[in-house]
């Protein structure tokens, strides 16, 4: 399947090599006609992959040329990225290197000279494989098809949670589970836990319907402890154990994850005592969702180990076998059914059409979406896909395609992919194909965080070139939005200038198909490892040994999305950085490698490097500065680094720097000359106590300044930062939080912030007077664990484009302004752990509800009785 890819890597060859920036570089090292016969067999070939590609599942010959064809252009794409990279270190020799530098960049391999001869034999040789290749694409009488029409309609996103709207069909289903939940066990002094099983096919709905349950009111106040833990394929005790600790921690918030402490490093016993403390005489509901393990000790082992409830505690369990819900269950299983056909086009009209736009297209819904949605069986999972797949469109021959589609046709096995979701991504544009794959080399549940996975898309090259004045950061998100509208993406929550969603086991099932011979997550179910195989991830690091006998040309990516264990760091780094030549990404937080080696240099293509959250790393290579490339660098976490390296302004294209160290004054100026620099995560960094005074950041949007115990100033203003949006200040104990100290307020250029966050800080007695510059621009403001902090001011309306205000665990502050009633943008209020303003402002009953009543979005915990 990998090769239905082809079309967008011939796109983003030719666009490379049509850019302003190739040409006038292929002019002056004399091999611009060598790349202008390329970009030509390129054109050709790409004229007929669309048609190729769908044909191929049919066509033998057609598969393996066009396998043919993909390791062209994956050496085509090494030999360009080659290019930029020489072109890159030349700019930076210009800009910021000595006499020296430029001496020894003559006599290397870099020499123009001997660069230009090596470049033109390399082009030669792949023209002259392309040719070859190329001309058998006259065997298959293949259609030119120049552009790829395969649009995706965004709509308005809504808010993740479930609510009683989104469901359809199934609140029987929910009316029985909370009946079954809210039964007394026979005997009061019973601990005994009672175990409410729902059993259904994939897609049907059982997560849907036991969220649908955790959210109902009635939920709430029966169970004071309420605890969510995704177990799907691995059924590992001491992982499980986190995971309930964890949940039991975390009240269910609409705000980014918070940073939970890091449980492996304690033993299964110390573990055990930690979640006994958590429940022990708690009365709690635990959702146990995806259950697949078959295996009775292990079911008992865990049960035992949270048989330490107060009488009535309830666990649901979601799974697809019957055996496993009779093992487990106390009860007889509930067993759920597909949707009516009723419901089924109800909810195909709730995804295909705005509301009330179904009325102006009743041949649609009475003709043919009833027969698309008997095609569906029932499944919500498809007919929610096939929705969103046709909303906006009201062609009658668009919605005869979807019904007509030979992929119904195909014979379809217990565990095969769910037609509707494999019919949505053959309609998907090519742009978008290699970007869900690679959610492929993440377990099943993963949370994802937006610009986590934005920055590995474009360090992979799969985020086309902004053609305005957009970043790479606007397209990435605009491709995950066209991912939502395929309903391809679930638990989709805005957290202001970032985004965190999950995909479901089936949506994961698909990245696993399409991606095969792709990308590779590798368990301990995986034997083999392709040749063809480019990007790699390890559920372990001990299964990293598998490599040994791998090709190294093909790999571009190697990440351990669980952390690398501390037994194999320093042989996974050898190996890496002996073998991986061509490797874009490599992942390696949690490491404890204690030095990175200079040769880290020679990975000249690398885009992402994280070594994040290394304890012993003291120091990292000057050579480091010599990955022009580099777009991400994570060494966050470092607590032992005692200086950043020198020449950090050779990184010219660094977009994305995170970093702890141990200097009491950074190398700002250095810093400054990052010219890409989008995204700046200051942490941990004990010794330093002022910042960024006076020096310009051009393009930054983004600093997060977290845990600097000795910082006493922040340096913030317009004029410095025109682009900044986002500012997070997080446990800074001695900052004063009033900025603008020492500007002359007249004469600085204001701030354009978006969102802005405090959390920890025990200082903040008041909102910082500087908001108020940012008025006209704030539109998210997060207040967190600031213990004293007393009072809002009533300036807040001023703030004139605010539209979502959480505050969470902040006991002093006892009321909010009477002028919020007149802060009308406002749409999104969340008040968390904070007694006083919970019990005022309570929905409908509280005293200064009618203040916040216009509010359209409002979470209040409810208060303690």
């Amino acid at each position: 399947m990998a090769e239905s890819f082809l079309f967008s890597i011939a796109e983003s060859l030719i666009a490379k090599l049509a850019s302003r920036a190739f040409e006038e570089a292929s002019r002056v090292v004399g091999l611009y006609d060598d790349l202008q016969d390329l970009t030509n067999t390129l054109s050709l070939v790409k004229a007929v992959l669309l048609d190729a590609q769908q044909k191929q599942e049919h066509n033998h010959q057609l598969r393996q040329w066009l396998t043919q064809l993909k390791t062209v252009f994956s050496d085509a794409e090494d030999l360009l990225d080659e290019f930029e990279c020489q072109t890159l270190r030349k700019k930076v020799v210009k800009a910021h290197g000595s006499t020296k530098d430029k001496v020894s960049h003559f006599f290397s391999s870099s020499n123009p000279l001997v660069f230009r001869y090596q470049m033109a034999q390399r082009i030669k040789d792949i023209s002259n494989r392309l040719d070859k290749v190329a001309t058998n694409r006259n065997k298959f009488t293949l259609e030119r098809i120049e552009v790829d029409t395969r649009v995706v309609h965004r709509r308005d996103m809504t808010h993740s949670r479930v609510s009683d709207s989104d469901v359809i069909g199934r609140k029987h289903d929910k009316e029985k589970i909370i009946e079954l939940l809210m039964q007394q066990n026979p005997n009061d002094d019973d601990i005994s836990l009672s175990v409410i099983p729902i059993v259904g096919i994939g897609g049907l709905g059982k997560t849907t319907l036991a969220k649908f349950v955790f959210n109902d009111s009635r939920i709430q106040e029966c169970f004071p402890l309420k605890m969510w833990v995704c177990v799907s394929d691995d059924f590992d005790i001491k992982q499980l154990i986190i995971k309930i600790i964890n949940s039991a921690n975390d009240s269910i918030s609409d705000d980014a994850p918070s940073h939970q402490p890091n449980w492996n490093t304690l033993d299964l016993e110390q573990l055990q005592n930690q979640l006994k403390n958590k429940l022990s005489g708690q009365k709690f509901l635990l959702v146990l969702d995806d259950v697949w393990n078959e295996d009775r000790v292990k079911w008992v082992e865990l049960r035992n180990l949270i048989q330490v409830s107060a009488a009535g505690s309830k666990i649901i369990v979601t799974t697809r076998s019957n055996s496993i819900a009779s093992m487990m269950g106390t009860i007889p299983p509930h067993i759920l059914g597909g949707l009516s056909e009723g419901d089924s086009l109800s909810l195909l009209v709730k995804w295909a059409f705005k509301e009330g736009e179904e009325e102006k297209h009743p041949h649609l819904v009475d003709i043919i979406g009833r027969e698309i949605v008997r095609k569906c069986g029932g499944v919500p999972l498809a007919v929610r896909t096939l929705g969103s797949l046709l909303f906006s469109k009201f062609e009658a021959s668009e919605w005869e395609y979807v019904r007509d589609n030979e992929v119904w046709n195909l014979p379809q096995k217990k565990d095969d992919i769910l037609p509707a979701l494999k019919l949505s991504y053959d309609l998907m544009p090519s742009y978008l194909r290699q970007c869900f794959a690679l959610f492929s080399l993440y377990p099943k549940d993963h949370l994802f965080i937006s610009d986590e996975i934005t920055c590995l898309w474009g360090a992979l090259g799969l985020i086309a070139l902004p053609k305005t004045n957009r970043t790479r950061e606007d397209v990435g998100n605009q491709y995950l939005h066209e991912l939502l509208s395929r309903s391809f993406l679930q638990d989709f929550q805005n957290y202001g200038t970032m985004y965190g969603f999950r995909i479901h086991d089936l949506v994961h099932d698909l990245a696993l198909f399409v991606a095969k011979d792709e990308c590779l997550h590798m368990n301990s179910n995986v034997q083999n490892i392709s040749d063809n195989v480019r990007h790699l991830s390890f559920a372990e690091s001990s299964l990293f040994s598998n490599l040994v006998t791998k090709k190294s040309a093909a790999v571009r990516t190697i990440l351990f999305p669980n952390g690398v264990a501390a037994a194999n760091s320093e042989a996974i780094l050898k190996t890496c950085l002996e073998k991986f030549k061509c490797l874009r990404v490599l992942v390696l937080s949690g490491a404890t490698f204690e030095t990175l080696p200079r040769n880290i240099a020679k990975l000249r293509h690398l885009r992402y490097l994280d070594i994040s959250e290394n304890p012993n790393i003291k120091r990292l290579p000057d050579s480091i500065c010599k990955l022009q490339s580099l777009q991400v660098l994570l060494v966050n976490g470092c607590m032992e680094l005692e200086v950043l390296p020198n020449g950090l302004r050779k990184l010219i294209s660094l977009q994305d720097f995170s970093f702890s160290t141990k200097q009491t004054v950074f190398p700002v100026n250095e810093i400054a000359k990052l010219r890409s620099l989008e995204f700046l995560i200051v942490e941990s960094c004990h010794n330093v106590e002022s910042i960024f005074g006076g020096v310009k950041f051009p393009a930054l949007k983004t600093l997060c300044v977290s845990d600097c115990q000795s910082l006493k100033s922040l340096w913030l203003d317009g004029q410095n930062f025109p682009k900044l949006e986002t500012l997070f200040v997080d446990n800074c104990i001695n900052l004063d939080l009033e900025l603008w100290n020492g500007h002359d307020e007249e004469e600085s250029a204001k701030l354009k912030l978006k969102l802005v966050g405090f959390y920890g800080l025990s200082q903040l007695v008041a909102l910082p007077r500087w908001l108020q510059e940012v008025a006209n621009s704030l539109q998210s403001l997060l207040v967190l664990n600031c213990p004293n902090i007393e009072t809002l001011p009533d300036w807040l309306p001023t703030l004139t484009n605010l539209k979502a205000l959480t505050i969470r665990n902040c006991p002093k502050l006892v009321s909010l302004p009477d002028s919020i009633r007149h802060l009308s943008t406002l749409e999104n209020l969340r008040i968390e752990d904070c007694a006083d303003l919970s019990e005022k402002y309570e929905l409908h009953v509280g005293e200064f509800w009618p203040n916040i009543s216009h509010i359209k979005n409002v979470f209040i915990d409810e208060p303690e009785a």
